[in-house]
């Protein structure tokens, strides 16, 4: 008897609902006096799990002049078809968590200007876009891969997956929740991996294999990692995906104790590289202050709060790692990668597919 997927989210009401920004910070206008640069409020969106130092922002804000107010909106997926349905009256000036995996669905909307931020010759060339036109600017990299629960798979003497292939053995049913594709950067940059890994012609076998095996889908990552997730909280999924740089969060966060190995895994042979960028949107209040915001995104004080606040890789090849994000960090030698032409001239057909495939 074929099993069917779960779901928390209908895809196409996801697609078309807008969500209510959250906003911190202060509340004053959109930069009305900061036209001329220095001074005024500079408008920063972005997904959920964007975080920064405080003393980081006000290192900004003494340099600049500006202040910065955060607006929240979901997951990634959500706040590029936000911004997309909403550039013609777009409610920041810089957009921060387009990847590459959506890259092509906000450049090909128009959401962006260009601006070529200061210090971009210093990211590898391989990171950075390769238009020419500057309309976004690589701030980190990251890995997506499956993780898991070092102690649940230990208590049952059960080795934990090492493969895809694994995944959909009957070994590993119903334990393994997924971001779904068709909203959640994540989940979509795990489904690409699988395209890349079976190819075309078998990357729908390998997700009715998945859904025969009892895998959950749900919204995005927070409520895949903090809530179902056995090795975060207490639900009761010990397969997630998420990233590779997860277990050093676990660590960090787990209290004062360093243990030998973190206690999350992941499986190394899951995981599809992401870039995320930022830009300044087209029609932007305050283009000055988003301009300055850009570059101070790759500055190195930026570059080196990150790993600790959002768990990801700076771009910047000099910027210093701090010791339990190297010692935890789990390092992927060979991710899986798609073309960006690639993945514009077929991710909506193959979200399309996907979820014909594993939505109910």
């Amino acid at each position: 008897m074929r099993r069917t997927a779960t779901t928390a989210l209908s895809v196409s009401t996801a697609l078309l609902t807008v969500t209510v920004l959250t906003a911190c910070g202060d509340g004053g206008g959109n930069g009305d006096d900061a036209e001329g640069g220095g001074g005024g409020k500079v408008t920063l969106v972005a997904h959920d799990s964007f975080l920064v130092s405080d003393e980081v922002l006000a290192a900004f804000t003494e340099q600049t002049g500006y202040t910065v107010e955060v607006l929240r909106g979901g997951d990634a997926g959500i706040v590029v078809n936000q911004a997309v349905l909403s550039k013609d009256n777009p409610q920041g000036d810089v957009l921060f968590g387009v990847d590459n995996t959506l890259l092509s669905r906000a450049l090909d909307a128009g959401i962006f200007a260009p601006h070529e931020a200061a210090g971009l010759a210093d990211v590898p060339e391989e990171i950075r876009p390769g238009d020419g036109e500057h309309r976004v600017t690589p701030v980190d990299t990251g890995d997506i891969c499956v993780n898991y629960d070092r102690a649940w798979f230990a208590e049952r003497d059960l080795a934990p997956p090492a493969t895809f292939d694994d995944l959909a053995d009957p070994a590993y049913a119903d334990l393994l929740v997924v971001e779904n594709a068709a909203t959640s950067s994540p989940g979509l940059g795990f489904l690409l991996g699988t395209v890349a890994a079976y190819g075309e012609d078998g990357w729908r076998d390998y997700w009715e294999r998945l859904a025969d095996n009892g895998v959950e889908v749900v919204d995005g990552w927070e409520q895949a990692y903090n809530e179902r997730f056995s090795g975060a909280g207490g639900g009761d999924r010990p397969l997630v995906v998420s990233y590779a740089s997860s277990p050093p969060a676990g660590v960090y966060y787990g209290g004062d104790d360093r243990p030998e190995e973190a206690p999350t895994g992941v499986v190394t042979a899951t995981c599809f590289r992401q870039i995320e960028y930022a830009g300044l949107l087209a029609g932007a209040a305050n283009p000055e202050g988003g301009r300055a915001l850009i570059d101070f995104l790759l500055s190195r004080a930026f570059q080196e709060d990150m790993p600790l606040q959002m768990f990801v890789n700076p771009v910047l090849p000099d910027a210093e790692l701090p010791d339990v994000f190297t010692r935890y960090a789990e390092p992927v030698e060979e991710p899986l990668t798609l073309a960006p032409d690639t993945i514009a001239a077929n991710r909506d057909a193959w979200v399309e597919d996907w979820t014909s495939l594993v939505v109910r």
